[in-house]
């Protein structure tokens, strides 16, 4: 598997499609890593060890992808924007964003919306074990609400055998999007970049792939990602 693997990301990167081929390589690692743990014989695993040198080489390339996304616009929902990245191998989640909070005012579905990625990591195809979340405190009234939802969301999680550590920091400013194969995802607006929906029952309250935007920027870069040996 991890030959075929790799076999495929040199394809990808002949044909210019550096994207995909990234994945790929990255993949054909983590595979020959599996294999390296599993073999005994020192000479075959200096062997792979080498192999895997030369594929970290050629993985480590500097990636960056930019998103424009326009005000109004739709067909960006999550797993638009995710899917591409979350392959087989993730299993850990980063999110880093300090509205994450209680429905009200500038945050009002903030929330929703981190429910609902929780919800695109738990359908795969990735196979999320832990989702790590920082955000910030909720002011006020408001903190009670927030505990109590993150709390729900986490037993929820768990019930899927997902594990999500919540962390709080009242100094967090960025938001970002990290998988442990290597992709970060920033987004402007985090994780809160669509509209208000008219209401309930309106389309696109339900499938966020019909729910008109926020102007914002989305940047997709990729970053050396190997386990020792």
């Amino acid at each position: 598997a991890g030959a075929e693997t790799v076999r495929r990301a040199v394809e990808l990167d002949v044909a210019s499609r550096f994207q995909e081929s990234l994945v790929c390589y990255q993949e054909g690692i983590d595979l020959l890593l599996q294999v390296v743990k599993a073999t005994r014989d020192e000479a075959k695993k200096h062997r792979y060890r080498q192999k895997i040198s030369e594929l970290t080489f050629f993985s480590d390339g500097k990636y960056h992808k930019q998103i424009r996304i326009e005000e109004n616009a739709t067909g960006f929902g999550y797993e638009k924007l995710f899917q591409e990245y979350l392959t087989e191998i993730v299993s850990e989640v980063w999110v880093e964003d300090p509205y994450i909070r209680q429905v009200h005012q500038a945050s009002r579905y903030s929330l929703y919306n981190f429910l609902r990625f929780c919800e695109m990591l738990v359908k795969g195809p990735c196979k999320v074990k832990t989702i790590h979340l920082l955000t910030s405190y909720d002011e006020g009234i408001g903190r009670s609400q927030q505990m109590s939802a993150l709390e729900e969301i986490k037993q929820s999680l768990s019930n899927y055998g997902v594990t999500l550590n919540i962390d709080f920091s009242s100094s967090i400013h960025d938001r970002e999007i990290r998988f442990n194969n290597g992709w970060m995802i920033k987004i402007g607006r985090g994780l809160d970049y669509f509209k208000k929906p008219q209401g309930h029952f309106s389309i696109g309250y339900c499938d966020f792939d019909l729910r008109p935007c926020r102007e914002t920027t989305v940047d997709v870069f990729h970053t050396k990602h190997t386990k020792k040996m």
